[in-house]
């Protein structure tokens, strides 16, 4: 049986299977659907707990002995077994195949393994899934990100418009964890009620004094010089330029949305709203579409790319020197004859 990770709790209203086994490579999804069974688990009166972590070299028949004496107690059992590398092996693969046959009366079984693509599911997996309920915690899609983000919003009683939660969801770059944390933060920070896009910003870049997106106004405004300034001021207080890579992403991949959907006719308003650019900003992003061509944008987002290896000790360069280098180029950029 197959549950989706977002209709557990309600699945374990329902009452508790004898076994359950949580698959994923995502964080998040992961520890929270555990942590679901457990509480599940305890309020239903499982107060023992027993956990077994496989590694190498680790002795299988400890599972089938434990099985084989749980008949001794009278209360309730929790037997959690992690198996970190999703392979257990010969041996491994015979003790889950016979454990899922029998399972031990009075017990709920939790086992933990990491995402495991369909050709690596082997005898013992399928033996898991035909009797027990399997949980696959999968990365969000990132067109579905704000959505989710939402939705956790409106779990602490809060409310985002589209451009907070698409920022967040891009600040974030798919981490759910850390999505989570800036949630939480958020909750922490601000009462319940609809959130103000300047109070998410505030919250989840969290950089005082010169605010990274004075940085992006500059640059789209085109004022070489207070680009300069507000990057000194950035690094002086010492902002690590990762810090910045990712509003600076966001900013510019709205600028060449426009940029591509002019290019392919559409009118300048249109071309706003399918790209979720509202307000005071589209004045500043006129007056960056009238400077940056779409293979200058194009250009700039694939040195941002090569900044981000340089900050990951990838690749050779000093990122402060490269990012303010790319900074000052777009700033400074004059409008060609063709601005395509």
């Amino acid at each position: 049986m197959k549950v989706a990770a977002e209709q557990l709790v309600q699945h374990l209203e329902g009452g508790l299977r004898p076994l359950y086994a949580v698959c994923g490579d995502e964080p998040l999804g992961v520890m929270e659907a555990v942590d679901a069974i457990r509480a599940a688990a305890r309020r239903q009166g499982y107060a023992e707990r027993e956990i077994f972590n496989v590694e190498r070299g680790f002795n299988w028949q400890r599972i089938r002995a434990s099985s084989q004496s749980l008949s001794l107690f009278s209360s309730l059992r929790l037997v959690e077994i992690n198996i970190p590398s999703g392979k257990p092996g010969v041996d491994g693969s015979k003790a889950l195949q016979d454990y899922a046959a029998d399972l031990p009366p009075d017990t709920v079984t939790l086992i933990t393994l990491p995402r495991i693509d369909k050709k690596d599911q082997g005898v013992w997996f399928r033996a898991l899934e035909d009797v027990g309920v399997m949980i696959f915690a999968w990365p969000v899609e990132t067109e579905k990100l704000p959505a989710w983000i939402g939705r956790r919003l409106a779990a602490q009683n809060q409310q985002a418009d589209t451009e907070a939660l698409e920022f967040i969801a891009n600040q974030v770059e798919g981490n759910l964890l850390a999505a989570h944390q800036e949630i939480r933060k958020l909750g922490l920070l601000y009462p319940q009620g609809r959130l103000a896009i300047e109070d998410v910003r505030d919250a989840v870049l969290n950089v005082s004094r010169f605010d990274a997106f004075q940085l992006g106004d500059a640059i789209l405004a085109g004022d070489a010089t207070r680009t300069a300034k507000v990057l000194a001021g950035l690094r002086a207080e010492g902002v690590e330029p990762v810090a910045l890579l990712g509003m600076l992403v966001w900013l510019l991949r709205g600028v060449l949305k426009v940029k591509n959907a002019q290019v392919q006719g559409m009118d300048l308003m249109s071309a706003f709203g399918q790209a979720k650019i509202w307000g005071d900003r589209q004045n500043l992003m006129r007056q960056a579409l009238g400077r940056l061509s779409l293979k200058r944008l194009q250009a700039a987002l694939l040195k941002m790319a090569e900044i981000d290896k340089i900050n990951k000790g990838l690749a050779q360069g000093e990122s402060w020197l490269e990012l303010s280098r790319l900074c000052l180029g777009l700033a400074r950029a004059q409008p060609a004859r063709s601005n395509r």
